[in-house]
């Protein structure tokens, strides 16, 4: 099978596992608990905590550990709701995570806005300038990298203008790390990621916050008070372990053949599918994803992502928070794609092991998929054409 899919989860390296297991044995006890047991599962807390921050630029005490980012990100929006005045607002971009956006609606209703993005999936930071002199919100947030499209985010350029302003700035950087160097993403107020977008274990992952953060999740006084519950040691370890291997194989070399590899496959895939259109195309993206539009068949009951899984290909529609869901992707609709179109949008999103090889392989599977069959499903599953 080959697997594009990876921005939704990325297979756990062989490098995590190995972490994982090694510290299943070794760090057995409860991080809290008195005991030298205890004290080593502290111990390596602690040094995970050294190197997440020596990688974003932060103190280590500002890295809390989280279930993932959607507990990460639901806890920035708690603790902007719980410690501003009644009537804050906050701004988030257009094209925000699921979990970021109805974060958002739950704890402020109507008192958010949205940041327009331009039709190429980029903030538009002229906007966010000219509100910030006009207003001061509660909190910015900005993802760093779009996890539908892969457009990388000014994230640098919005946190200048909002620290400028003296407005708190966060950033969702799950696509972002891992993939491209974690240099200066410290420098933001709020910052959150998780695993398994990198070949980590799931159901674990960090925001980078300050000292005095009110918790979504209470309890105990673990995480100096800001997220009670006993820490995932064998994950965090694992985490690090997988992150580690991730920047140090982030050379300028690495990046540039991985570019190329995409570029390539959007080259093949426009010229054997003319009409396609590649979302993003004149942005700067992450290297592993590629979202497109596919030509519209004459049979417009055509399943792109049934197709392509019988015929050994795992792609995405976009986010896989999202999945499932009627409705046009929040993020193709801020971007200005009608619904006819934002239907026929396929995401590909490779991983670290995958070659230029795969990626001609899921070219030749896409336009297999494009040929109509004798026999194919209709809308409602049943099936067409001859018995």
């Amino acid at each position: 099978m080959l697997y594009f899919d990876h921005n939704a989860t990325h297979p756990l390296s062989a490098r995590a596992r190995e972490a994982w297991l090694e510290a299943v044995e070794r760090f057995p006890g409860n991080p809290s608990s008195p005991h030298r047991l205890g004290a080593r599962a502290e111990a390596a807390l602690t040094q995970a905590r050294e190197k997440l921050a020596g990688w974003l630029g932060c103190a280590p005490p500002d890295i809390v550990w989280t279930s993932g980012a959607t507990e990460a990100n639901n806890a920035v929006i708690h603790h902007a709701a719980a410690t501003t005045a009644p009537d804050s607002v906050v701004w988030i971009s257009a094209i925000e995570h699921p979990c970021t956006r109805e974060a958002t609606r739950r704890h402020f209703g109507p008192r958010h806005a949205e940041i327009p993005v331009t039709s190429g999936g980029v903030l538009d930071l002229a906007w966010l300038d000219a509100a910030l002199r006009r207003a001061r919100p509660a909190l910015v947030g900005v993802m760093a990298a779009n996890n539908e499209t892969g457009v990388l985010q000014p994230w640098r350029e919005a946190l200048a203008l909002c620290r400028a302003a003296g407005v708190p700035f966060f950033t969702d950087a799950a696509q972002w790390l891992g993939k491209l160097p974690a240099a200066g993403l410290g420098a933001c107020e709020f910052v959150t990621g998780c695993a398994h977008k990198f070949g980590g274990p799931p159901g674990v992952g960090f925001m980078k916050v300050p000292a005095r953060f009110r918790p979504l999740i209470v309890g105990g006084p673990q995480e100096d008070g800001r997220r009670a519950g006993t820490e995932n040691v064998p994950g965090v370890v694992a985490m690090i372990a997988a992150l580690d291997e991730r920047v140090t194989s982030l050379t300028p070399e690495f990046l540039a053949a991985r570019i190329e590899e995409r570029t390539a496959f959007e080259g093949e895939l426009t010229a054997r599918l003319p009409g396609t259109q590649i979302i993003g195309a004149g942005a700067e993206r992450l290297w592993n994803t590629v979202s497109a539009a596919l030509p519209e068949l004459p049979d417009c009951r055509q399943r792109w992502v049934v197709k392509l899984d019988k015929l050994g290909c795992a792609v995405s529609t976009g986010s896989a928070c999202s999945s499932g869901k009627e409705q046009s992707s929040h993020v193709l609709t801020a971007l200005g794609l009608s619904a006819g179109t934002a239907f026929r949008v396929l995401r590909f999103s490779s991983g670290w092991e995958t070659r230029a090889e795969d990626w001609a392989k899921l070219v030749a599977a896409i336009e297999a998929a494009s040929q109509p069959l004798a026999n194919r499903d209709d809308c409602t599953g049943n099936q067409t054409g001859r018995n």
